[in-house]
């Protein structure tokens, strides 16, 4: 035989291998159903396959009731099965015994496959990050573990490709899909300098691309982790449920010995009946149903956000969204863009606009003031084209001056313009910084021909989630460090309930914990340094995923996107969440009192009780599959 056909014997081999380890628990139920299936058909002796069938689909479930009783030493609903179980055998009802394992086996099995499909929701995101990169070197192309990438490494994609690591495009221009990143199907345009993520896609262009993170560290791998760490904090509810669960188990167990007894004398039923009867009574008052309420609805939900960008540190931080009364944003970087955007061009008279925005934007070109790109941009946009600029100066703390085409121009503030004050100019900016607006002056030998004015502009998405959030019942206000004219401004023309301005990073503290007592749990949006004790402080700390890292550390949920419209939505996910863990648990209680009625009334027989506990297990765990829809 051939290496090749060695290696594809091996491989198949080790599949079906895992495959059957995988997949034990259901092989064992089927064929304890087929036993049993047999012993009807053969009734001349049928516990010889009734025997089989109880030891074979009872195997799985006993081996991890003993285990889980050894390892946490206490009792637990498996125990209470095998117990209902060989009671059974016991007085001779070996087909009920049989049949109890049967369904039971069988219902473990389908709880482990729905289990498995929310996990595997959380699990897939790993597979969209690849293994390999081409590696460029000084002799061409190599294929490398995407684990051996340094930083300032040139990898190359082509389109079709996920982006294996964090980085900046050196060369080529594409489209590319972040959908994995922030749950957004509009493939984004990506050009020269601009920044791509791992695992992401590049749908149509090649790409150089320089590594600017290691793989540890890309914003994917941040996503992995922190959602691998969601998975593991559990909410007050399941908590709850879990520290019940032994307590009640403890209960059944009492009041079954009492059952082996007392029916007898008072009821007067026969010995085998009253047994009988509290066999049936450990399985139908077993609370599988109960404890499986959360988990699968928990896991569901965080499983479902984080496809749409919303990143939840637990179900713990998920279940308290739908608490909310007030949200608390920062500003800059939050409501707003963070980016300044030119919004008013004023000149003297005489003084033609074009020209004026011409040569003051030549000079802006070449400096490194913040407020410079914007007036370029705008420009540009505009299609006025750019001149040659000679003798630039820089004045930190004043302005630039410059000469084009002969004449020699000032940008900065009023006083290094011009010596002389401006009236006209005075009082537009008196208005302009009521409005929250920054402001620039240029000027030339005869004195600040024009201003222009800066607004950091809200986001585009603002005003419809604050209605959005103000529709859910909730009080919003907007605490910034910034003055009291761009504070109005922003708070109102963003919708917001109302603002604070001139807040310091300790002031916000005492703030936050004022809105507690005033409106109930508080959240707060912030992405920045300053933001951080605030988002520590109150109930639901929410992270822009585009802010500082120790505001994405702190955060209790985080928006992939810098999108405000995910907090409705993550908001509404997480009252849907509460609704279906009420809907399932007051479910669950319901079945476990009607069969235990039913079980006294002498209605219910074994495997109907068994039918009726684990159809109802089943049941909640699919009612809370429902969250994986969006």
């Amino acid at each position: 035989m051939s290496p090749i056909n060695k290696s594809a014997l091996n491989k198949t081999s080790t599949f079906s291998i895992s495959t059957i380890k995988s997949h034990g628990e259901l092989i064992a139920a089927i064929i304890s159903g087929l036993l049993i299936g047999l012993g009807f058909l053969y009734p001349i002796y049928p516990e010889a396959f009734f025997i089989p069938a109880f030891l074979i689909g009872g195997y799985y479930k006993a081996k991890e009731g003993i285990t889980d009783l050894i390892a946490n030493k206490k009792l637990n609903v498996e125990i209470l099965m095998i117990m209902a179980a060989v009671g059974s055998a016991v007085i001779g009802f070996w087909a009920e015994g049989a049949i109890l394992v049967f369904i039971f086996a069988l219902s473990g099995a389908l709880e482990t496959y729905t289990m498995n499909k929310s996990q595997k929701e959380l699990s897939s995101l790993v597979k969209l990050q690849p293994d390999e990169a081409v590696l460029l070197t000084e002799t061409g192309e190599k294929i490398v573990p995407v684990s051996e990438l340094n930083i300032n490494d040139m990898i190359f994609v082509r389109p079709g490709e996920r982006i294996p690591v964090d980085g900046l495009i050196k060369e080529g221009h594409s489209s590319v899909d972040e959908a994995a990143i922030s749950g957004e199907s509009v493939p984004i345009g990506k050009q020269l300098g601009d920044t791509v993520f791992a695992g992401t896609v590049n749908l149509n262009g090649t790409l150089t691309i320089l590594v600017s993170k290691e793989q540890k560290d890309t914003l994917f791998q941040r996503i992995i982790d922190l959602v691998d760490a969601a998975k593991n904090e559990k909410s007050p509810t399941q908590q709850f449920i879990e520290r019940f669960e032994g307590t009640y188990v403890k209960v059944v167990l009492i009041v079954f010995c009492f059952m082996l007894f007392l029916p007898h004398y008072i009821f007067g039923w026969d010995w085998k009946e009253t047994f009988y009867r509290a066999m049936v009574l450990l399985v139908v008052a077993s609370p599988c149903a109960l404890v499986a309420s959360i988990m699968p609805a928990s896991l569901s939900a965080i499983a479902s956000s984080a496809r749409k960008g919303i990143l939840v540190k637990g179900g713990n931080h998920l279940e308290s969204l739908a608490a909310l009364k007030a949200i608390a944003f920062d500003k800059t970087g939050t409501i707003t863009k963070g980016q300044h955007e030119v919004s008013d061009v004023v000149v003297r008279d005489g003084v033609d606009e074009e020209r004026f925005l011409q040569s003051v934007a030549s000079i802006e070109k070449l400096s490194t003031h913040p407020l410079a790109a914007a007036i370029v941009q705008y420009t540009v946009n505009k299609g006025i084209s750019l001149l040659t600029v000679e003798n630039l100066d820089d004045f930190p703390g004043k302005g630039i001056s410059a000469t084009v085409e002969g004449n020699e121009w000032k940008i900065g503030k009023p006083s290094f313009v011009s010596k002389q004050k401006d009236s006209i100019f005075e009082i537009e900016a008196v208005q302009f910084e009521a409005d929250g607006k920054s402001i620039i002056y240029a000027g030339n030998k005869d004195g600040i021909a024009g201003i222009i004015t800066f607004k950091d502009a809200i986001r585009d998405e603002a005003q419809k989630a604050i209605e959005n959030i103000k529709q859910l019942g909730l009080y919003t206000i907007m605490i910034t460090g910034d003055g009291e004219g761009a504070a109005k401004s922003i708070s109102r023309e963003a919708g917001l309930d109302s603002y604070m301005a001139n807040t310091l990073p300790e002031v916000k503290l005492i703030e936050i914990n004022k809105l507690r007592e005033a409106y109930g749990p508080v959240a707060m949006i912030g992405d920045g340094i300053n933001d951080a004790p605030a988002l520590a402080t109150a109930d639901i700390g929410i992270a822009m995923g585009g802010g500082t890292d120790i505001a994405l550390e702190t955060a209790d949920v985080i928006l992939m996107k810098n999108n405000l419209n995910r907090i409705p939505e993550a908001i509404g996910k997480s009252k849907k969440m509460n609704r279906i863990i009420k809907q399932n648990i007051y479910f669950s209680v319901a079945v476990i009192l009607v069969l235990i009625t039913s079980n006294f009334m002498q209605i219910v027989n074994l495997p109907l009780g068994v039918i009726g506990h684990e159809g109802s297990t089943l049941l909640v765990i699919l009612n809370g599959l429902r969250m994986l829809k969006n």
